[in-house]
């Protein structure tokens, strides 16, 4: 694991600072003691993060040139964690311009280094849209003269990943899976925990400014491996049907429908799989010899031991809704504020008799994981049922109160559970409320 560095109190820039990557980088920056700067178009997407006290929020755009040099000032090194496949079509010109705009203001403020991932392919082949659009991105940031360091990765192997979770809901949901046959073409995927290792150690490695680093677990993978691979650990039976053409707009569609991936997201991505994506140069063990990338089945074994609601980013809350149900790190989550707590302590026994008396199918009981008196809850279902179930009651100011159920299905059986049970009890359980 990366250790401290030797000038804590260096200024670093966060560009794309709610996106994925970001939020597993920010709070290892802190702890090693950087001074964070974030620069996020919507800033209040960060004020329910637990380390939003402790950064500086900074509201800039990458499109927009003029908002970026104060973001800059006095920044020693900046990590550029930007896209705009949500921005749909025309999501490649997009990424130029910003990645352009970032480069030239990192010049002028004097910006030492820029550290960018970006996707990983072979540059000389014939690549889809996305992965053609991530190699320019690097092209561009480097054309201003800032020294950048490129990391190139393909399956990121970790919750909340876009890849990773659209290969979870995929191999979770469907005992048969069906798909083109370019899902044979190969990848080297990456723990989130590396890739997190290596943007760290890129801050003290002089040598590694300029250079473009491949990252991979060491075996090779058909992306179709990939999944299967996960059911497996997961202990999910699944065969698998590869047609001669299934239409990428099809299967982007049907991963927007069962999945946490947008079909803005999901269509790049899918376009993506009709090119390999291998490490072709040693590079990132010439220069962080130090770090061993975990293999994906460590990393899909350490997501699954992951599956807790205390672990995950509560990006449900970025909304200010009163309700919202979502899938999202491996949970299905059913969030809500049901106005004026009851009389009593938030933690008191009652909660557990109300949920008692729903008579949940194949529950035995609820166990107290985590209480604060007056202002939390969290308990655990203990029995049979397909998955792992928590609910939740947390005080929120003002007065109101919320309840959240988190639902990590297991296969087929647990979407079936929280689609013709679960949530029909929850009313009950709101009711009751």
């Amino acid at each position: 694991m990366y250790s401290s560095p030797t000038q804590p109190s260096k200024l670093i820039l966060i560009g794309g600072a709610t996106g994925y990557i970001a939020s597993r980088l920010i709070p290892r920056l802190l702890e090693l003691g950087y001074r964070v700067r974030c620069l996020a178009r919507n800033p209040a997407r960060l004020r329910n993060r637990a380390w939003f006290g402790q950064v500086e929020v900074i509201a800039g755009d990458a499109t927009r040139a003029e908002s970026l040099p104060y973001a800059m000032h006095g920044v020693s090194a900046a990590y550029y964690l930007i896209h705009s496949m949500a921005a749909g079509h025309g999501y490649d010109r997009i990424d130029l311009e910003s990645a352009r705009n970032f480069g030239r203001a990192a010049k002028k403020a004097g910006v030492e280094h820029i550290i960018y991932v970006g996707g990983l392919a072979d540059p000389h082949d014939k690549l889809a849209l996305h992965l053609l659009s991530r190699i320019e991105t690097g092209v561009a940031l480097r054309e201003a003269g800032v020294p950048v360091t490129e990391f190139r990765a393909g399956v990121i192997a970790g919750p909340g990943s876009v890849s990773f979770e659209m290969i979870r809901f995929i191999a979770e949901q469907f005992p048969l899976m069906v798909g083109p046959n370019w899902l044979k073409h190969r990848s080297q995927p990456i723990a989130t925990s590396d890739i997190i290792e290596y943007l760290l150690a890129a801050l003290t490695t002089p040598e590694c400014r300029g250079e473009i680093v491949e990252l991979g677990c060491e075996k090779q993978r058909t992306y179709i491996e990939v999944m299967q691979e996960y059911a497996q650990i997961r202990g999910l039976k699944r065969q698998t049907l590869l047609l001669p053409f299934v239409p990428p707009v099809l299967m982007a569609f049907m991963i927007d429908k069962l999945t946490p991936v947008e079909f803005s997201y999901a269509l790049p991505l899918v376009e993506g799989l009709q090119n390999d994506s291998l490490v072709l140069e040693p590079t990132a063990r010439r220069l962080f010899p130090h770090i061993e990338p975990l293999d994906y089945a460590e990393a899909v074994r350490q997501s699954l031991a992951d599956l807790d609601p205390r672990n995950i980013e509560r990006v449900w809350l970025d909304s200010e809704r009163e309700h919202v149900r979502m899938k999202h790190e491996g949970f299905l989550v059913d969030y809500q504020v049901i106005g004026t707590p009851t009389s009593g302590d938030v933690g008191n026994s009652r909660h557990q008799e109300m949920l008692e008396s729903l008579n949940l199918p194949r529950v035995s009981g609820w166990e107290t994981v985590e209480q604060a008196e007056g202002s939390l809850l969290l308990l655990k279902a203990r029995g049979n049922h397909p998955g792992g179930l928590w609910f939740e009651r947390r005080a929120l100011p003002g007065g109101r109160t919320s309840i959240t159920l988190f639902f990590a299905p297991k296969g087929l059986p647990g979407f079936l559970y929280w689609n013709m049970i679960l949530l029909f009890k929850l009313r009950q359980l709101r009711d009751l409320m």
